[in-house]
């Protein structure tokens, strides 16, 4: 059949890219289906006003709040996902991330399988997105078989100051790990590439190491894989039992298709993973796919995320400047008995957004003379499962999504311990003394971090996915994005989006392929 296919993968972003990279060696047949299309490579990638102010390259799509109220996702739908537009910073989760934790607004799970079992996982990932680091650096960072095989990215002289002074306040500053191929990796000569404009927008020179660059691009060099882009999923269809999967419906360049396969594999997006198992419903399953526990789109995690700038009287003049991050308050302060967060350096805030923060602490000063005074944090701090933060479908299909904030406690006094340090830094230096502050925390529009609606687990009555994250209620359907977490830690998800991506994949290839092999042998011996 023309439209068969042994796997169809929905999605390519750290998931669902990073999955196809790893089937792809199978020799099966694979189809991947994009809801969107290649970003293209114009002058309005570093455009901040297109990018960042206009949304260049944002869906105008509409999602729904508690109140019923709109806004517009900060998503992407295109070859790479989310990725292409991520800051590349690739944590591994802490040990305790995946045990059970006691927090400001309450408990955070743990998971059903500890980082011992995603250690090596996290090893090739590192490998595949080619991750500059530097072990031991991060006094946080859990064990690892290996070194970074990539060196950490060199800090700019401020960069380097203020690592200096952070130390002699008795802070453990260190090169964030990041996911970035550069001319150097590849040559003994070094020239390395500056990127200004970097978190929120995407990479015309590729250096940024996404899911589209490092994995999807491989997996496509294949003969055995395909990829339909402008393929918006609308449906899984299920066998008359409702045991399997055995048709996707999508809507390609606005026509219905069908697609037929022997395993589905979705990763979507937290969010919209839920979103399509809920589309599905059936006879079989009248609540959606999956959705015996009733768990399909219940404790959805965001992270608390938010920027704060810090205006000094020290001139800054890095152009890279993402390249240093700080766990110190990770599990928690001399005050504070409960975990904080990570504090890193981002990349540059666009010029609109700069000159929003300085307008009332800095009247009539240009955006270049702002900038120059101005060092950018990024904070995060984790969020905590809630089964009544959850994505439902409204009656005409669009997505609502009940979010109310948890733990955020432990964010606020992260932005405390900031500032704190800063009054420190003061006192050994004047140029950091009375800092002005300016910054902004995201709201429910902030998506990039979703994770949790699909959770995996040993009991189908409380989880939806198995150990392998394939759906309890399906025998062929699994899920690579972040969906499956029970908790989130307070990382950028990505890299464990990708390591777990590679454990089903290796699940996949040695046991699910395997047993395949071993009865079509066992047949063909009864039949001769």
């Amino acid at each position: 059949m023309k439209n068969h296919f042994d796997i169809i993968i929905i999605g390519t972003g750290s998931g669902g890219g990073t999955i196809a990279y790893k089937l792809a060696q199978s020799g099966k047949r694979i189809l991947i289906l994009e809801r969107g299309g290649f970003v293209p490579k114009e002058k309005e990638n570093w455009d901040a006003h297109e990018v960042v102010t206009k949304g260049r390259y944002r869906p105008d799509e509409n999602w729904y709040d508690n109140e019923g109220k709109p806004f517009k996702p900060f998503i992407h739908y295109n070859v790479g996902g989310n990725s292409k537009f991520y800051g590349a910073a690739m944590f591994r989760f802490r040990e305790s991330d995946f045990k059970e934790v006691k927090h400001y607004g309450g408990v955070s799970p743990a998971w059903p399988l500890g980082y011992d079992v995603y250690e090596p996982y996290y090893t090739q990932a590192e490998f595949l997105y080619h991750v500059h680091g530097k072990r031991g650096s991060d006094p946080t960072e859990p064990k690892a078989r290996s070194e970074y095989r990539y060196p950490p990215l060199a800090y700019e002289p401020v960069i380097i100051d203020l690592a200096m002074k952070m130390e002699q306040i008795g802070l453990r500053p260190f090169p964030l790990p990041m996911g970035m191929k550069l001319p150097q990796d590849i040559s003994i000569n070094e020239s390395p590439v500056k990127l200004e404009n970097f978190d929120g927008f995407p990479d015309p020179t590729d250096s940024k190491a996404d899911a589209q660059t490092s994995a999807l691009r491989n997996a496509l060099n294949n003969d055995n894989v395909t990829m339909i882009t402008h393929a918006y999923v609308e449906k899984l269809i299920t066998d008359e039992t409702g045991s399997k999967v055995t048709n996707v419906k999508a809507i390609v360049d606005g026509e219905e298709q069908f697609f037929s396969s022997d395993l589905i594999i979705v990763a979507c997006g937290a969010v919209n993973s839920a979103a399509l198992f809920l589309r599905s419903a059936n006879e079989q399953h009248p609540n959606g796919l999956a959705n015996s526990s009733d768990q399909v789109g219940r404790n959805l995690m965001l992270h608390h995320n938010g920027c704060l700038v810090a205006f000094t009287k020290k001139k800054n003049d890095s152009v890279f400047q993402k390249s240093l991050g700080l766990a110190d308050f990770y599990h928690g302060a001399a005050d504070s008995e409960f975990p904080l967060g990570e504090i890193q350096l981002m990349g540059r805030n666009d010029p609109d957004t700069i000159l929003w923060m300085g307008e009332t602490l800095f009247p009539g000063k240009t955006y270049n003379e702002l900038k120059e005074m101005s060092i950018d944090f990024w904070l995060t701090a984790e969020d905590l499962p809630n089964e009544n933060n959850r994505v439902t479908l409204r009656d005409d299909g669009s997505i609502q999504v009940n979010y109310t904030r948890t733990n955020y406690t432990a964010y606020e006094k992260l932005k405390e311990k900031l500032k704190e340090t800063f009054i420190k830094l003061g006192e050994i230096d004047t140029d950091y003394k009375d800092v002005q502050w300016s910054g902004y925390d995201l709201d429910i529009s902030g998506m990039s971090h979703q994770n949790g609606t699909l959770r995996f687990g040993n009991d189908p009555k409380t989880s939806v996915l198995d150990l392998n994250c394939k759906t309890h209620d399906l025998e062929n359907v699994y899920v690579v994005d972040a969906s499956f977490f029970p908790s989130c830690g307070a990382f950028n998800p990505a890299l464990t989006i990708a390591a777990n991506a590679l454990r089903v994949g290796n699940h996949i290839l040695h046991h699910v392929y395997k047993e395949e092999k071993s009865i079509k042998e066992k047949f063909e011996m009864l039949g001769s």
